[in-house]
């Protein structure tokens, strides 16, 4: 007996100093797979007109009304007052934030506002829905200051819930201080948005029914409570009249602001979205719907949805300090990517020169322990080298350690096997 105890712990010393040799090697593995174009399961139309590079605006923007995605862009993310583009903003916060029905008392703040406006009177009750359409069809500054007050019980307070709305919305140089979008400054800054932050708006407020409903009625006739003053609108969107397809549209401008613009335009069901800013100033009002039909030209003409997925091929993972039987031999794994058929028939806008590429993105080692469904690392969808999209990986099995306990166990079991 005392031989054998002996023997074992000699045969414990020597397996341990082996297995060291074989615990910390490392195979040729890389960290990640080289990026692959993805494959494309659409016939693509041929490309017919190329990326406008004469627009009159200051800042413009075509963007994927279903993804964000910026289509086009030109100074995109340069900061400029925005004019009346504000009351699609001012809006969609009003529509979230107080019933249609309220009644909404008009103060003498509102009623000094300058034009445009519905000429409102201090001491009137309309009902905020119609005042609503006064907002977004003609653009009455009186009528959004007289939404702010109500909503937001001051002008600055609802300048404050725009400004938390337009954060949540994604913009990121946004900052608004008037609800009407009249030229402002305080000690934070200037009235601004850019035209990417713009368009996120727009995009944002199509998905309100309501909002869609306001923006796409032609005429509209209304009273206050009292029904002794009646309005009758007509909306100034002239792109309405211009192309079928228009889902909404803000006007706008002032004199720092120039000429400004933002539109909704749905087509093929595909939804593409213009921002303008500082597009021209007195005697050029015509330049926004140039460059707005532009823009929508090009994006109806080279963007079309098309899917992306491929099936990745996941390389072997060395599982570092790992064991599942005695055999002494080196532990891999490999990632599992569980991806649905609705996720695998995923579309988006995408041009005929442009690819989608699949990257593969795992590390070489791991350490145990592993346990099955530990996240290894991510399949990626990248263009215009951004991430469009990802995928977690999943370890496909459970690896323990290498621990004292394993190595009494594996010293008993070669001896006695």
């Amino acid at each position: 007996m005392k031989f054998r105890h002996i023997t074992a712990v000699s045969a414990m010393a020597a397996v341990f100093l082996l297995t060291q040799t074989w615990v910390f090697a490392r195979e040729d593995i890389p960290q990640t797979v080289d990026m692959i174009p993805a494959k494309n399961n659409e016939t693509v139309q041929e490309i017919s007109s190329p990326a406008p590079d004469n627009l009159y605006s200051m800042s413009a923007v075509l963007m994927d009304g279903d993804s964000g995605r910026v289509l086009f862009d030109k100074d995109g993310d340069v900061p400029r007052p925005n004019a009346s583009t504000t009351k699609v903003l001012t809006c969609i916060v009003a529509l979230e934030s107080a019933p249609g029905d309220d009644y909404v008392q008009i103060s003498a703040n509102a009623a000094a506002q300058p034009d445009v406006q519905l000429d409102l009177k201090e001491g009137e009750q309309y009902y905020l829905e119609d005042l609503l359409y006064s907002l977004m069809l003609k653009s009455h500054n009186d009528t959004a200051v007289a939404i702010a007050e109500h909503c937001g019980g001051s002008v600055e307070k609802f300048a404050r819930m725009l400004n938390r709305k337009a954060e949540q919305i994604g913009c990121t140089d946004t900052y608004f201080i008037t609800p009407n979008g009249l030229d402002a400054k305080d000690q934070v800054g200037i009235h601004h948005t850019t035209a990417r932050d713009l368009a996120l708006i727009m995009r944002y407020a199509i998905k309100n029914k309501t909002f869609l409903h306001i923006a796409q009625t032609r005429d509209y006739t209304f009273s206050d409570i009292s029904g002794k003053r009646t309005f009758s609108l007509h909306n100034s969107n002239a792109l309405l009249d211009m192309m079928d397809g228009v889902l909404a549209g803000k006007t706008g401008y002032t004199a720092q602001a120039g000429y400004c613009y933002v539109c909704a335009w749905e087509k093929d069901d595909r939804i593409f979205i213009v921002s303008l800013l500082g597009c021209g100033w007195p005697g050029h009002k015509g330049y926004k719907w140039s460059d707005t039909k532009a823009l929508l030209k090009y994006g109806s003409d080279n963007f079309l949805y098309q899917t992306y997925w491929q099936e990745p091929k996941t390389k072997k993972i060395l599982v570092e300090n790992g064991v599942e039987d005695y055999s002494g031999k080196k532990v891999f794994l490999r990632g599992k990517c569980t991806i649905s058929e609705s996720d695998k028939n995923k579309k988006m806008l995408i041009k005929k020169d442009e690819k989608v590429k699949m990257k593969v993105e795992l590390p070489k080692t791991v350490k145990a322990p592993v346990r099955k469904g530990d996240k290894l690392g991510r399949i990626s969808y990248y263009l215009d080298g951004k991430r469009i999209v990802s995928y977690p990986v999943y370890a496909e099995k459970s690896v323990e350690e290498i621990s004292f306990k394993w190595y009494t166990k594996r010293v008993f079991h070669d001896f006695f096997h």
